[in-house]
């Protein structure tokens, strides 16, 4: 089975259940559908005095000649830091898409 394959098959799971094991309230999310939500920027006001929040920020990197940069690097790392037991989330803006999938992006 080759990449896209693979990416067909995958079942995304539904967004509120993702801002619930999250630990973001409902009432902070505005749903786009099943899969996709912004999440209100007063939610950050609730997350104030939390000591133990951590942002990485991936601005700029030269890409690799296979044409890993930063879409690669910061799914990668959140992926990493996911597997070591830390919450990660991964916002990306205007990803390039074809490398995650296997594909020329």
């Amino acid at each position: 089975m080759n990449d896209l394959e693979i990416a067909r098959q995958a079942k995304l799971r539904p967004i509120t259940e993702i801002a619930r094991k999250a630990e973001i309230p409902k009432e902070y999310l505005k749903l786009y559908g099943d899969n996709v939500a912004k999440i209100s920027h007063k939610y950050l006001e609730t997350l104030r005095g939390n000591p133990d929040g951590r942002l990485i920020l991936v601005t700029a990197i030269t890409p690799t000649s296979a044409g890993e940069g930063k879409t690669t690097t910061s799914i990668g790392l959140a992926m990493a830091l996911n597997r070591i037991g830390k919450k990660t989330f991964v916002t990306l803006r205007e990803p390039s898409l074809g490398p995650v999938m296997g594909i020329k992006g």
